[in-house]
């Protein structure tokens, strides 16, 4: 069993909630890059990019990323995390990398259905379904490079998580 378990993917994907049940069911703590950001800077995600632009965000994710990276933990990354050259490296060689991958219309419906704007902060301005489709296009090849494993993360959270702890048992 790997010692660090890292979820990517897109907003929406469900990288929290497969991650608190993947978490769970390993015995392993559960961390929320995004959450620990909110936590440590009393802003939330909307906050931090009004404040600091998308680039400033970008840096205290990936600080964010190595201060919460130990053995035994189950870490959901924010869906951008992987734009940084250095985040991609440093997940795959500090744990196993599973890619939560999920058509852009199935987020696109997750998203109109708790849009949760504070912590979803618009990247390009268009409709949902269009910017989703339009990032994922754009991350979709760094999110495969990156992982170890990819995963049907469309289907029901209990077989996304049989997914998960069958890829890590083999």
């Amino acid at each position: 069993m790997p010692s660090t378990i890292f979820l990517i993917g897109a907003r929406a994907s469900g990288k929290t909630t497969i991650g608190r049940a993947l978490a769970e069911a390993l015995t392993y703590d559960f961390v929320d890059t995004d959450q620990y950001l909110r936590e440590r800077t009393n802003m939330t995600v909307a906050d931090v990019v009004a404040r600091e632009g998308w680039d400033g965000f970008r840096l205290r994710e990936s600080e964010a990323l190595k201060a919460v990276t130990a053995p035994g933990k189950v870490i959901a990354t924010g869906g951008g995390m992987v734009l940084s050259a250095a985040n991609r490296a440093f997940m795959r060689a500090n744990g196993t990398v599973l890619y939560l991958s999920v058509p852009a219309d199935v987020m696109a419906a997750r998203l109109e259905a708790d849009p949760n704007a504070d912590q979803r902060p618009t990247l390009t301005g268009r409709s949902i379904i269009e910017e989703v489709t339009e990032v994922l296009a754009s991350r979709e090849p760094l999110y495969r490079e990156t992982a170890h494993h990819v995963l049907d993360a469309s289907a029901p959270v209990g077989a996304v998580l049989h997914q998960a702890l069958m890829l890590l048992n083999s």
